[in-house]
């Protein structure tokens, strides 16, 4: 599902650092608004390990940031989005998890473990799942939004929104014109990079630090969203729906993963295992609005939050549903030259 590359310290401070022990500290690099603060408080109350908390806006900076830092500035677990987890494992960036010394890994989905980005969960443990769809403002937007093609009626120019995310963006224009969200046919992204060029007009902003905002603020009215971030927005506004678009929704996976330079790994495994608990995966289910890949916490969430659509949705939501996969180096060193010329309105 995630952010300008904002450095948010929310919890701060060394203990137990005398003589050859470790810092009892534990630095985390996650999506903004991403961990609510409860679990972070709940973990250092339990563990004794404070959290320094750094946020990122796209899996891009994340894995940038990751491959510049030496051990001095190393991060001690990461949370990528599906493809990201296998092009770290492959580049040998990530330290192999120690199942051992993780619990509640039998409580995890069936369907969301042992995928091919990680087969064996060797290298990332999942944390939440969600998906990328079509938000809409029902007081401002006046006739029915269903699909991925709608973005592009001339009524909503001015007022749509794009997650400024690369994959995501061009996963929309691909799934118009009937290809994979995951093509690496240089043809393909080039067609998709001039439909979303016939996009541009309509749109008035990119946002990854919280897509929510532009639609509560009044700046956009339709657009695409994260289903979390919708779940979090219906609260301030309730006229603000999550459609499922009939091309298909976007499908992701975030997971922890643990950098191959950390310095606490330790503390990683013992942070992870603290929120695979079914309760702390429920609470933060319930806070957040994205789905816990623990079936243990399914059975613990309230009535309204498991029959919610946007948070889980039903299998027809799931119809022509696609997960984002690594689609290597060269198609990506594609999408990249058409994404900056998109930005750039070349």
């Amino acid at each position: 599902m995630k952010k300008l590359a904002l450095a948010g310290l929310l919890a701060v401070g060394l203990t137990g650092c005398s003589g050859s022990e470790e810092p009892r500290v534990l630095n985390l690099y996650n999506w903004s608004e991403y961990m609510p603060q409860e679990v972070l408080d709940r973990f250092t109350e339990e563990t004794g390990i404070q959290v320094v908390y750094t946020t990122y806006d796209s899996n891009e900076a994340m894995y940038a940031r990751l491959k510049l830092l030496d051990e001095s500035a190393a991060y001690d677990l990461a949370v990528p989005s599906t493809y990201y987890v296998s092009k770290m494992r492959q580049e040998d960036l990530l330290m192999p998890i120690d199942r051992s010394k993780i619990e509640g890994f039998d409580n995890l989905d069936p369907e969301l473990i042992n995928l091919d980005i990680d087969p064996d969960n060797q290298y990332s443990m999942p944390y939440l799942w969600g998906t990328t769809g079509i938000a809409v403002d029902t007081t401002d937007v006046e006739g029915e939004v269903t699909a991925w093609a709608d973005l592009w009626d001339e009524r909503f120019e001015g007022r749509v929104m794009l997650t400024n995310d690369m994959r995501e963006v061009f996963h929309i224009g691909l799934r118009v014109l009937g290809y994979s969200g995951n093509s690496t046919n240089p043809e393909e992204i080039r067609e998709a990079y001039e439909k979303l060029t016939e996009l541009m007009p309509s749109v008035r902003t990119f946002n990854s630090d919280a897509p929510r905002m532009p639609y509560l603020e009044g700046e956009t009215d339709v657009g695409m969203i994260w289903n979390g971030e919708a779940v979090m927005g219906r609260e301030a506004m309730p006229a603000l729906d999550y459609v499922y678009p009939d091309e298909g929704i976007i499908v992701w996976l975030d997971s922890f993963v643990i950098p191959k330079n950390a310095k606490n790994p330790e503390a990683a495994h013992q942070f992870i295992s603290f929120v695979m608990k079914p309760e702390i995966s429920a609470l933060i289910s319930e806070d957040i609005g994205y789905a816990t890949p623990s079936v243990a916490a399914r059975d613990l969430l309230d009535d309204d939050v498991a029959a919610d659509r946007a948070s889980y949705p039903t299998p027809d939501d799931m119809v022509n549903a696609e997960f984002q996969t690594d689609i290597g180096d060269e198609a990506l060193q594609v999408y990249a030259k058409y994404w900056e010329m998109l930005k750039s309105g070349q």
